[in-house]
């Protein structure tokens, strides 16, 4: 079981850690002594801490930096201890090290009282989903051992951890240095009745692990093997909620492709037929799907996680530079990574006081509840759902400069058009011959290839150059002329229904794509949101997107930019190669 020790810096987190495991006989033989003669020799008063603090600045300053781990050991179980750093500097090494835990103590100095950082960590282990916290009231000598001073913290933090949703297990009144009520019950506190440190520990309840909620494994990578023949695809991931059977139907998200359960793989116990939450596992499937890192892989007929562009959720910030609206970011959940916006702040949240207010950008160390936005749709839970794929972390540039939770859904416009999908391919009447069948004869994946860019740039010639170049190839490929569905199809949709007509060009497009053939349209100034509504109705890894015209800034959602300089069939020859680049028309 892993248990985090939190709190403000000097209120002796690493001093209670370092007393625990001497007085429970679980530190290393000579490594008390060896402390305590480095310290002699450099004319420093001894400290349990310096048990835990292995970085010299952490030795030469009294603090803690990074989190320290050590392996502790009762007669009711193994632990994993983690000391957290508690200067507000080293915030982003403190979060990092309590999200990985099952349970916390959280340490309050009983001279010094509750500080701002105190409370500001108590926030932090509610958003991480921690609910079993133990408040450890240290330094219990430097107060006389007062019953009154312990009382007036158990109420005014106890009170504080309440309005963040905490409900503390026990407030436990201590002095490290001391070693009263560490590992044996205190002769100067008579006053207290409850659990010792060492007996504490062992009261909290070890997480099962959510096997029974819907089945959730975010796509780690997927493998090809060549040698002795063999054909496996090999997905890879980690099951974060449900368990995996053989001969499951599955479905990925955000993609909504579907497939089954074929073989569990495990090449130290060969056989196996299930997997289950907290494992990481291989796969083999039915029907080969085209998928790929960042999708979801969940259950059919499990209740689905949400897919959506936009997201409702509370984000704590720990860049140097201010989270601000006009920038992009990456969001990353799960294995999944998209550039993202953040759309609105609504509030902004003292951590320590819980006081909020309006403003245009989250400060370092501030909490905020806003609207993200990503480029495209992501697949994920909401936090109070399913923990792991309702958290994300935010990047600003190389480095994570945030994280947060998804407290709700946002409808991103699209919702019509996504049940319509839905509601296709829960009815679609399926070919014998499977896609799988279909590329492998034809030597091909099916795609959508749609040329866009501004009215004036000619995309109807590079389309038909395109389409002869690839047909000559020996692929199977129509270009599907704009015009022709104008007069045909869309002939009965008034000139101002732009969605209605994108909509059209993609169930079209599907069919076409469907059927294993490569599909080339032109459609000038297409919109964010008409690529978007295309995206929804004809996947993405089936779309690729190329732009005639003048980069205006990059969007992900573009794969290609293509001077309207440069002739048909060198724009095609670009086009060809990209189709190559992404496997859609390999090379033989």
């Amino acid at each position: 079981m892993t248990v985090v020790f939190v709190g403000h810096v000097d209120h002796g987190k690493s001093s209670v850690i370092g007393r625990l495991l001497h007085d429970a006989g679980a530190l290393p033989d000579g490594k008390l002594e060896r402390i305590k003669r480095k310290c002699e020799r450099e004319s420093k008063v001894f400290e349990y801490a310096f048990l835990l603090d292995a970085l010299i600045d952490e030795q030469d300053q009294g603090i803690t930096i990074d989190s320290a781990r050590c392996f502790f050991k009762t007669k009711k179980r193994d632990y994993l201890i983690i000391d957290a750093p508690g200067h507000i500097e080293f915030l982003k090494n403190m979060v990092s090290g309590a999200a990985r835990a099952e349970a916390a103590f959280l340490i309050i100095d009983a001279k010094e009282g509750v500080r701002e950082n105190s409370k500001r960590h108590g926030y932090i282990l509610s958003m991480l989903g921690l609910r079993q916290v133990i408040v450890i009231v240290n330094k219990m000598d430097l107060v006389g051992y007062d019953s009154g001073v312990f009382n007036r913290i158990k109420e005014e933090f106890g009170k504080f951890l309440g309005e963040v949703g905490i409900k503390p297990m026990e407030f436990i009144p201590v002095s490290a240095i001391e070693g009263e009520n560490i590992a044996k019950e205190s002769g100067r506190m008579g006053w207290f009745k409850g659990n010792t440190v060492l007996s504490a520990i062992d009261s909290f309840k070890k997480e099962t692990l959510p096997e029974d909620k819907p089945l959730r494994l975010p796509v780690q990578d997927v493998y090809k093997f060549t040698e002795k023949g063999d054909e496996r695809r090999i997905m890879a991931g980690r099951v974060e909620s449900g368990t995996i059977h053989k001969g499951d139907k599955v479905v990925f998200m955000p993609s909504g492709k579907k497939s089954a359960i074929k073989t569990v793989e495990d090449f130290t116990k060969p056989g196996i037929t299930e997997v289950k939450a907290g494992y990481s596992t291989a796969l083999t499937l039915t029907e080969q799907v085209y998928v790929g890192r960042g999708e979801i892989m969940c259950g059919q007929g499990e209740k689905p996680p949400h897919v959506s562009s936009q997201l409702k959720a509370s984000i704590f910030w720990m860049g140097r530079e201010p989270m601000e609206t006009d920038k992009e970011y990456k969001l990353k959940i799960g294995t999944s990574k998209v550039e993202a916006k953040l759309r609105e702040i609504m509030n902004v949240l003292d951590a320590s006081t819980l006081e909020t207010v309006r403003k245009g950008k989250i400060e370092r160390h501030e909490v905020a509840e806003c609207m993200m936005e990503c480029q495209s749709p992501i697949a994920f839970d909401l936090f109070n759902d399913i923990q792991n794929t309702g958290r994300f972390v935010i990047v600003d540039g190389y480095d994570v400069a945030g994280g947060g939770i998804i407290t709700n859904a946002i409808t991103d416009g699209r919702q019509d058009v996504k049940e319509q999908v839905r509601l296709r391919e829960k009815k679609w009447y399926p070919s014998e011959i499977t896609s799988r069948e279909r590329a492998l004869s034809y030597g091909q994946t099916p795609a959508l290839i749609l040329i866009t860019g501004r009215a004036e740039a000619d995309k109807k010639t590079l389309a038909k150059e395109l389409e002869k170049r690839l047909f000559h190839a020996g692929r199977k490929v129509y270009y599907l002329g704009i015009g022709n569905l104008l007069r045909g199809v869309d002939a009965d949709v008034s000139s101002d229904d732009r969605a209605e007509h994108v909509r059209r060009l993609g169930e079209v497009s599907h069919i076409l794509t469907d059927a294993g053939l490569i599909a080339i349209a032109t459609a000038s100034d297409l919109t964010r949101k008409d690529m978007e509504l295309l995206q929804t109705i004809v996947l993405r890894d089936a779309l690729v997107i190329a732009y005639v015209g003048e980069r205006q800034r990059e969007d992900a959602m573009i794969d290609l930019y293509l001077s309207p300089e440069d002739k048909p069939d060198a724009n095609a020859a670009k086009i060809t190669e990209l189709l190559e680049f992404k496997k859609i028309t390999p090379k033989e």
